[in-house]
């Protein structure tokens, strides 16, 4: 329990499963239904993020230590135990979780009209496997929401997506539970050598040398695909196009930092030789990523695939920040990975607002919208310049941080970082340009509504924190210093004990 006795960390992550059993008991015809649905799941979120402030205010920036723990016997002989608590790494990813889940069922009200209570079910319990995810400090624990959170969203993919949905679905699962897989056996590896799963003592055992390159392949083979590394992206640009707006929204926002904070949280502190000798490798595959994906982002017409892209390109400066190893570039992944959340976001739900208008998402078939829809092009605006690294938007600080930090580790290194930020630059005001500006290409454009107050609520506090973050980042920043300073210490003298032992 935490200081006060209280269960925070299990109401955060099961609260939203009783939601979802309150909309599955409802009966009578489908109007009352799906109201009921969408009311429910909206107040249970709201109530879910309200407790999450908890954390916000009472968390001890000051220590490295896991806080609000949890801890109960569950599988004692195999040395398993329910076990949750959060430091300065994963606290912030609960609360970005719990401040989208109720965006998404709000952006959700008026578009999705088919089988809304299962819609609205599909949501609530993948908010609880995502905050499980984040919260969880034993293996088996984390492994069974890691994976838990595929059904959910296979579910909203596959039902409620577009054409091409159960394709896309299905690359999406197979993509991601291949290489999952190969983590269970690194966690039965792992459990065999230490007898326990839990992650505190997980990470303070020393793992055999023999056994940290195979371990780190089995966890790379899941968490590069859940980051998306090139070249497993391609299920990534699928499973946006054919997404409903809010299942874009969570998979930006929450599912692509999966991979990043396995990164962060297991290979690097766990297998710290193990990373360093495959951090040329990470090196080589994230620069590919943001060059690459960039250069398809430009080529795109379809606004939501382009915006995938992005995604790939600015989740490789993330995996670049990681694997420097020191203060500047993990700081500045973890930064990114929250910006990137809270923008790319934001930029998903500026598609699907024009797409409930028109019904397409090919950039040609807009223009001059900012002369019809101003408050929308404004919003659109601050979005776009935030994904551009914008100085006081919340993309700048993050990617300053992780060129700053790849920059001590090869200039060439940052160099291609920094082709991130001017690629990006590129293909977003390409794509602004021709939607806002110009002439209006066609006639039925001219009788578009601009936003509704429900959007204005949905798109009000992703403006807010998308300014804090860029205007006071030690905000959000105090939160993982600690955290950041003790994984880079313990990892220099990891090392430092290696090279040791080598030269005797």
């Amino acid at each position: 329990m935490n200081a006060a006795g209280f269960p925070l960390l299990s109401l955060l992550t099961f609260l939203p499963l009783v939601g979802a059993l309150i909309i599955m008991l409802v009966r009578g015809d489908d109007a009352v239904v799906a109201s009921n649905a969408r009311w429910t799941a909206l107040w249970t979120s709201l109530i879910v993020f309200a407790l999450s402030l908890i954390l916000w205010f009472e968390f001890d920036k000051s220590t490295a230590d896991f806080q609000f723990q949890e801890r109960v016997e569950w599988l004692g002989d195999f040395g398993v135990s329910y076990h949750l608590g959060v430091d300065g790494i994963s606290v912030l990813f609960v609360l970005l979780s719990t401040l989208l889940t109720p965006l998404c069922i709000l952006a959700s009200w008026e578009s999705v009209q088919t089988r809304v209570r299962e819609y609205m079910v599909a949501f609530l319990v993948l908010e609880t496997m995502m905050i499980g995810m984040f919260v969880s400090l034993d293996m088996l624990l984390f492994y069974i929401f890691f994976e838990g959170v595929l059904i959910p969203m296979f579910l909203i993919i596959g039902v409620w997506g577009g054409a091409r949905r159960v394709y896309a679905a299905y690359k999406f699962f197979l993509y991601t539970f291949a290489g999952s897989v190969l983590m269970l056996l690194a966690i039965i590896a792992l459990w065999y050598g230490a007898g326990t799963t839990d992650i505190p003592d997980l990470l303070a055992w020393d793992v055999p040398a023999g056994w940290q390159h195979l371990i780190f392949l089995a966890f790379f083979a899941s968490f590069a695909v859940k980051v998306p590394m090139w070249p497993v992206h391609t299920w990534l640009p699928d499973a946006h196009v054919e997404a409903p707006t809010a299942g874009s929204v969570i998979l930006a926002g929450v599912l692509l930092k999966m991979g990043g904070y396995g990164f962060i949280r297991f290979s690097m502190p766990m297998l710290p030789e193990a990373s360093a000798d495959f951090a040329p490798l990470i090196f080589a595959l994230s620069v590919i990523a943001v060059v690459y994906t960039s250069l398809v982002a430009l080529a795109q017409t379809d606004m939501k695939k382009l915006i995938a892209y992005s995604s790939v390109a600015h989740m490789g400066i993330v995996t670049i920040g990681v694997f420097t190893f020191n203060q500047q570039g993990i700081e500045g992944a973890l930064f990114q990975m929250l910006s990137h959340g809270v923008v790319s976001g934001a930029l998903f739900l500026c598609v699907g607002v024009l797409y409930d208008r028109e019904h397409t998402r090919e950039i040609a078939r807009y223009g001059g919208v900012a002369k019809i829809l101003p408050a929308y092009a404004l919003v659109f605006m601050l979005f776009t310049m935030a994904s551009v690294a914008l100085p006081g938007t919340a993309g700048f600080p993050g990617e300053f941080l992780v060129i700053v930090g790849a920059w001590a580790v090869s200039p060439w290194l940052a160099l291609g970082a920094g082709l991130g930020m001017i690629l990006g630059a590129a293909y977003m005001l390409l794509l602004y340009r021709r939607v806002a500006f110009g002439k209006i290409t066609r006639d039925n454009l001219r009788g578009m509504l601009d936003l509704s107050p429900r959007e204005h609520a949905v798109f009000a506090p992703l403006i807010a924190l998308t300014l804090w973050m860029g205007i006071s980042p030690q905000s959000f920043t105090q939160f993982f210093e600690a955290s950041v300073a003790q994984l880079v210490t313990q990892h220099q003298a990891a090392l430092a004990v290696t090279r040791l032992a080598g030269m005797q």
